[in-house]
């Protein structure tokens, strides 16, 4: 049989029209935020109303009628909300709404009401409106699903009439690509070109349309490399010719990332730059291993250190013996292949050659393992146990406080 009963979508535009809200309670409270934004004229009639509602007629938001409905009140108006505990009064101003031409929502019946409240998401300028007929659970579940899905770039929705070609210095996180940041997921999503690290979330590149171009930077420490400024070129010469880039980097774009280089490099061509930061390895692997770099009663700093700069030379080996007088925990990147010499000067700056030291190899990914030494005993160990870039070495009685929440294999 047909049904004559669905309800029809329709979008209201309300800015600077009456809308009454009758109630000031939870339901109130719930529907009043997305009023203020649709730049309604709000005037709340009730004689009591929730801290957060008061708050909003503080802000200026809401205008607040202090005193039970009466006939009379929706005169005006465009949109009525229907909320009060009084059965009667709803009734009443639900009938007063019929008669004259006012959408009227009622929290106490839906049947009675001209209107239904969808169950509503919004991102990006988007509004995601969902009605499921007379379940609001499963309306908010399919919101949720829809508004998620663009938020992450799951669900393909690219702009047309309104996308600005430019380049997006996107930071991937770790190499998880569950860790990327919402952001820059949707991005990558509508992106008409990427030019992406080796260190670069590489699983989400299969996801990607087989329209865009993946360009690989091939920044593969001592191996074959990209110069920065091809990588620069390449970004300018695809963003002049109209196209979305995305320029996909490990960790954040700006910790040990040049990703201001890139960021000069672009604008003195007066092209548009967006920067999403990431998650960054030197905080995100350790703590998926257990080893939080702060601890209270441990340690309350952290320094973050590249291991390009190697005590190799009497400038550096004086930053090194300076760091070695902090107390806090010492995070090094790209260490690996340097870690003997780091960790020599480091006990000549006065760090006990006993401090533990945890090298996590490729955090956070499938093939996440841990290795645990001392400065005494790292460099040995990373020998034996074949560890290879990319890894973070952890330096720090932090290392010892995590336990039983390690990730990983620990050997």
């Amino acid at each position: 049989m047909e049904r004559h009963d669905a309800p029809y979508p329709v979008g209201l535009r309300l800015a600077g029209r009456r809308v009454v809200v009758l109630g000031g309670g939870q339901v109130a409270q719930r529907r009043l935020p997305a009023l203020v934004s649709a730049g309604a004229d709000i005037v709340l009639v009730s004689p009591s109303a929730t801290p957060s509602v008061e708050a909003m007629v503080t802000a200026g938001e809401v205008r607040w009628e202090r005193r039970r409905y009466q006939d009379g009140d929706l005169a005006d108006a465009w949109y009525a909300l229907i909320a009060t505990t009084d059965p009667a009064a709803n009734a009443a101003a639900s009938a007063e709404a019929e008669a004259r031409r006012v959408w009227c929502v009622r929290s106490d019946d839906a049947e009675a009401a001209t209107a239904w409240t969808p169950a509503t998401g919004r991102t990006e300028g988007v509004t995601v409106a969902v009605l499921t007929g007379r379940d609001p659970r499963r309306s908010a579940a399919v919101r949720d699903a829809i508004v998620e899905g663009l938020r992450d770039g799951s669900l393909a929705a690219p702009h047309h009439r309104t996308r600005t070609p430019g380049v997006a210095l996107v930071g991937g996180g770790p190499g998880d690509p569950d860790l990327i940041t919402v952001r820059g997921r949707r991005l990558l999503a509508e992106a008409d070109v990427v030019i992406a690290d080796r260190l670069g979330p590489r699983d989400l590149l299969d996801e990607l349309p087989p329209h865009v171009e993946v360009i690989d930077a091939a920044k593969i420490p001592y191996g074959r490399a990209m110069a920065q400024e091809a990588i620069n070129s390449a970004l300018i010469e695809h963003a002049k010719a109209g196209k979305a880039v995305v320029r996909l980097k490990g960790g954040d774009p700006y910790v040990f990332g040049r990703g201001m280089e890139e960021a000069e490099a672009l604008a003195a061509e007066g092209i548009a730059v967006t920067v999403v930061p990431g998650i960054s390895s030197s905080i995100s692997v350790p703590g998926a291993v257990g080893i939080p770099v702060t601890h209270r009663g441990v340690a309350h700093e952290f320094t973050v250190v590249s291991g390009h700069v190697a005590p190799d030379d009497p400038r550096s080996l004086v930053e090194w013996a300076a760091l070695a007088r902090l107390r806090g925990t010492l995070v090094l990147l790209m260490a690996v292949e340097r870690i003997a010499e780091i960790a020599e000067a480091l006990v000549a700056g006065g760090r006990g050659a006993d401090t533990p030291v945890a090298v996590i190899q490729e955090g956070t990914t499938a093939a996440q393992r841990r290795v645990d030494g001392t400065l005494g005993t790292v460099a040995a160990r990373i020998a034996e146990e074949g560890v290879r870039p990319p890894a973070v070495i952890v330096i720090g009685d932090v290392v010892t406080v995590g336990g039983a929440l390690t990730g990983g294999t620990r050997r």
